[in-house]
């Protein structure tokens, strides 16, 4: 599986209650249910009017079908290549 980055313009969603929030992540957990397991739902972090998700998909074309029947857009779907933290300066 490949791990993927999802941006995602939803106007307001910085200002939901957790009870909104709540409901959100249900449609997405409904949406997932009906593809698995070719997509997996990581985590999300909530900024202004965008979501960041991180994603494990067999493909691109699993992360659009997530979207389309979740009715949450995947403005920008990005291939994770890497990931770095303070440690890698480690060695």
């Amino acid at each position: 599986m490949q791990a993927y980055l999802i941006e995602r313009d939803i106007p307001g969603v910085g200002s939901m209650t957790s009870e909104e929030l709540c409901g959100a992540a249900a449609t997405s957990n409904t949406a997932l249910s009906q593809l698995a397991p070719k997509v997996q739902w990581q985590h999300s972090y909530v900024a202004g009017d965008k979501t960041f998700c991180i994603y494990l998909a067999e493909d691109e074309a699993a992360i659009h079908e997530h979207a389309k029947l979740s009715g949450f857009p995947a403005t920008k779907v990005t291939p994770i290549t890497g990931r770095i933290d303070p440690t890698t300066a480690n060695g």
